[in-house]
């Protein structure tokens, strides 16, 4: 007997068999990122339709599709980043894509039920995390991107810091809030606010970051402005492209720890001068959004403890707006100390989102 052209024979007929129990999971129907089907939300880098960069917090892409498998594509940064994948509307149980460095396909899901399915995946981490080319889709043989879910008519924006970021939100109570992996921002007070109002949003926030002074050498007033939020740097976000209805700007916890407790400027701001960088900043967003209704909110960290002057710095700076440039569509929010010292948690979270959505009903008629 020839055994090489019987050991041939045999590989021939295992690789068929293979193949043939492989079944419709064997090859897969991919999505570029540049198809007109997938929605985004979020400052995104466009710049290359096919490599769109996703670098802020709380940035999403959303759309429907057939078939019983769902893998995305991602080129990341520096391998810090997490995702979440969220499946046919059922936010309480997301599918966790921790990113490695480089470009790697995650198979999601698989064995999905036949019929249509919805998608919504959320950048949790943040810009210091680094960024993240989207590379697009990879469904089932078979399976098809169907038209996505009508856009949202109301626009909400949020200006912050670790706290919008959702810095150490899913951290046990007792445990240490910075590691990236208990970060989330799909589950901060900002989201879960816009998700109450059924309302698009742009998170731009940095954990760290101050009006007048951060952790970092940039600040607000230097990182707003940006389409990406790795680091500060020259790249600029077009503000004619999105306009909200509602901003929110809940900064100056940085400065009260980096002014009052580390002593780290100097000279150091007056009252008067603490007053007029945050009044600056919000004549700024103002400029930029001339009809949204700002809300200038802070907590819920110790800056407002009680014996604390910043929530009287805000107030101050929206009472001279108020007065002296006659700006009738701006207030200010308060998220009350609950004498926990840490980033709040996802209940904390909760209550504040709460507090925030019932303010922007009412302001709003929403």
């Amino acid at each position: 007997m020839d055994f090489a052209r019987f050991n041939n024979k045999l590989a021939a007929i295992g690789a068929l068999a293979a193949f043939m129990l492989a079944g419709p999971g064997w090859a897969a129907v991919t999505v570029g990122a540049d198809d007109a089907n997938l929605q985004y939300v979020g400052r995104v880098d466009h710049a290359k339709p096919a490599a769109p960069v996703i670098s802020w917090p709380g940035t999403s892409i959303e759309g429907n599709f057939t078939g019983n498998s769902f893998a995305v594509k991602l080129d990341d940064q520096f391998g810090k980043n997490f995702f979440d994948v969220y499946l046919d509307g059922d936010l309480k149980r997301p599918l966790l894509v921790q990113a490695v460095q480089g470009s790697k396909t995650y198979q999601v899901a698989h064995d999905l039920a036949p019929g249509n399915h919805r998608f919504l995946i959320t950048k949790r981490s943040e810009g210091e995390e680094g960024a993240t080319v989207f590379q697009g889709l990879e469904l089932a043989d078979g399976g098809k991107l169907l038209a996505p879910p009508p856009r949202k008519s109301r626009r909400i924006e949020f200006f912050g810091d670790s706290i919008s970021s959702g810095m150490g939100n899913e951290s046990p109570v007792d445990g240490p809030d910075h590691l990236v992996k208990d970060k989330n921002s799909f589950m901060s007070y900002a989201s879960i606010t816009a998700r109450a109002l059924d309302a698009e949003l742009h998170l731009i926030s940095q954990s760290g970051i101050g009006v007048m002074i951060s952790w970092f050498p940039f600040i607000m007033p230097d990182f707003y402005d940006q389409l990406n939020a790795v680091g500060n740097n020259d790249s600029v976000w077009d503000f004619k492209q999105w306009t909200p209805d509602v901003v929110v700007i809940n900064l100056f916890q940085n400065d009260s720890w980096l002014i009052d407790r580390e002593k780290r400027l100097s000279p150091m701001p007056d009252d008067a001068q603490r007053v007029a960088a945050y009044r600056r900043f919000v004549e700024t967003i103002r400029s930029k959004y001339p009809k949204a209704y700002i809300i200038c909110a802070l907590g819920s960290m110790d800056a407002v403890r009680p014996g604390s002057k910043w929530p009287g710095y805000v107030r101050t700076a929206v009472d001279q707006m108020r007065d002296e440039n006659k700006d009738a569509r701006i207030d200010t929010v308060v998220l009350p100390y609950t004498g926990f010292n840490g980033h709040p948690r996802i209940p904390q979270h909760r209550d504040n989102a709460a507090l925030l959505t019932a303010v922007i009903r009412a302001k709003m008629g929403w």
